[in-house]
């Protein structure tokens, strides 16, 4: 059996207890009992500051638990449905594999052309621009390769290395627009 042990309290803080332990138990033991068990259990202590009103902190859990129904929608929409909709799709349970249809085919028009319509769908030229084409091209070939000669390579004692043409501004504007206006 405990025994009992006295505390000197103030005699209104005695009175205002009594009134309290008569709502609440017969005992004044099993009422501090539920009071110090309840304290605990909330893991409120005589230093924690309560909220100035009630709602601010049902404020506060709505607040969170808002946020936490925003990140679960965002899985559902990134993960959880497109996983979903790829698995149906793969069984054959879903609506796109359902509605796909065969491709429509469309007849084809042939239409008639003349020689020389032909070779320009075809991209063909007669033997005369050939060998026109080809000399012009084993010209800018020839230009290209003698002013690529005159390229070299120089290695300062400071900076970077770089590449360095002997030609003047003049020779370098003709090759440009030569090389522009296609030869």
């Amino acid at each position: 059996m405990d025994r009992f042990g006295t505390i000197r309290l103030h005699h209104r803080t005695i009175k205002r207890f009594r009134r309290f332990s008569r709502k609440m138990t017969k005992s004044y033991s099993e009422t501090l009992e539920s009071i110090m068990d309840f304290f605990e259990w909330h893991g409120i202590s005589s230093e924690s500051r309560f909220p100035k009103r009630v709602d601010e902190d049902g404020e506060k859990t709505r607040k969170r638990i808002n946020a936490l129904i925003a990140i679960v929608r965002d899985i559902e929409k990134t993960q959880t449905l497109p996983t979903n909709e790829m698995l149906l799709a793969l069984f054959g349970h879903h609506e796109i594999v359902k509605k796909s249809k065969e491709p429509i085919r469309e007849e084809t028009k042939f239409k008639k052309l003349t020689r020389e319509e032909w070779n320009k769908l075809e991209k063909k030229v007669s033997k005369i621009e050939y060998e026109f084409l080809e000399q012009d091209y084993k010209t800018a070939t020839r230009t290209a390769l003698h002013f690529l000669e005159r390229v070299e390579w120089v290695k300062p004692r400071f900076g970077s290395p770089y590449y360095k043409v002997d030609t003047d501004a003049g020779e370098l504007h003709v090759l440009k627009k030569r090389f522009r206006d296609g030869f």
